[in-house]
């Protein structure tokens, strides 16, 4: 008998989103042009520097030598740096780029490896004092770094950052540690609800893929405050399956939920009316120092940046807007500069979504924090597949 083939996969970041919000996720799924962030990519630096660090080669070199981690680490994070920049930078939609932020990736680097050093029962050392030998004593706890999990019915995926001997104070085995680095804000206490569930999903995933293992926890590893918050509860498969189920691509887009959290950060909008008539009915706030808008281009001076831009009303739930007869003025600079003298090039001259702009009284502000993009509502889907 042959299996059914899968056609989507569950993973925690595309479970989050699902319960967030069905239509984020469906459009998540469209191949729509990406956004690019800062936060992103420096996390991305650091997990690749950890990642390449606990990888180093360094079986020829003497156990006693020492004065080498700094200076391997900085050629390290400065490689994954250029890396992560030259993705950003070719990713369509993007902001500026803040090459000052490395010194709070080298930070993170710091942290993560001094959790590492505490994990392997070496505690917080100088840099400087880190011999070879220490770290191969560190490399031999790494079980397995950045590794694919995948449940054997192909509907589950994961990957794991760590997963390390948990040593006693004796330095021998008692398990193993699901270790997931996040280089974001520490949690005041515990772990929030579904950084908890993240960490359990990696945690009973590689149960169950993994025959006669010994007894498996899991642990957030926070790199800005380099603390370890452990998770805990029961095993979170069953509802991984059951949110599977839920999650199988449709022509037609999945529902849309509006609410604040939702939509605030999400970066499908020019591409789903539903948030817009959220505004519309008050759903949404339309007073906040940042926000989006739906408009129509007035008049604008490709030289002084200077707009005037009518906002569209929201006719239904399907994309189409109309004109509401409110107007307002806008400066534009930066990125957004370069987006709209780009679109306007391309002759199109219909509505357009404005991202992220700043509001100050009567006049809104759009810069390298904005975007400017086609109004584009996805009634079908487009995937070929």
């Amino acid at each position: 008998m042959h299996k059914t083939a899968v056609t989507h996969q569950l993973s925690p970041s595309s479970w989050s989103r699902f319960e967030e919000c069905p239509r984020k996720y469906w459009l998540s799924r469209q191949r729509l042009p990406r956004k690019a962030s800062m936060p992103a990519s420096l996390g991305n630096a650091v997990h690749n520097s950890v990642e390449d660090i606990c990888n180093l080669d360094v079986t020829d070199r003497e156990d006693s030598e020492v004065g080498w981690l700094s200076k391997s680490m900085k050629e390290i994070l400065d490689r994954n740096w250029e890396k992560e920049k030259q993705i950003f930078l070719s990713t369509p939609r993007h902001p500026s780029w803040k090459p000052q932020q490395i010194s709070k990736a080298r930070q993170g680097f710091v942290g993560a490896l001094n959790i590492l050093f505490s994990r392997s029962n070496h505690g917080k050392k100088k840099f400087s004092e880190v011999s070879i030998g220490n770290w191969k004593q560190i490399q031999s706890i790494v079980l397995l770094n950045e590794g694919k999990l995948i449940s054997e019915d192909g509907k589950l995926i994961g990957r794991l950052d760590l997963l390390v001997d948990d040593l006693d104070e004796d330095g021998e085995s008692k398990g193993w540690i699901v270790a997931d680095l996040k280089t974001g804000k520490p949690p005041k206490d515990i772990l929030n609800e579904r950084v908890n569930r993240q960490l359990l999903f990696y945690r009973d995933l590689l149960k169950v893929t993994t025959p006669n293992h010994p007894k498996v926890s899991a642990e957030g590893w926070y790199s800005a405050n380099q603390e370890i918050y452990p998770a805990e509860g029961e095993s979170v498969l069953e509802d991984a399956i059951v949110a599977w189920a839920g999650m199988k691509l449709t022509l037609e887009p999945l529902q849309a939920t509006p609410n604040s959290q939702s939509c605030g950060f999400c970066e499908f909008k020019a591409w789903c009316p539903t948030w817009w008539v959220a505004r519309r009915d008050g759903i949404l706030s339309d007073s906040t120092t940042f926000r989006d808008e739906v408009v129509k281009l007035i008049r604008f001076d490709d030289i002084s940046g200077v707009a005037l831009f009518e906002r569209m009303s929201a006719i239904e739930d399907k994309g189409e807007v109309a004109e509401s007869n409110v107007q307002f003025g806008a400066f534009i600079k930066d990125q957004a500069l370069k987006q709209i003298t780009h679109l306007l090039s391309t002759g199109y001259d219909g509505p357009m979504f404005l991202g992220s702009i700043r509001a100050d009284g009567k006049v809104m502000h759009l810069g390298d924090w904005s975007e400017i993009l086609k109004w584009s509502p996805l009634l079908k889907s487009i995937r070929e597949d």
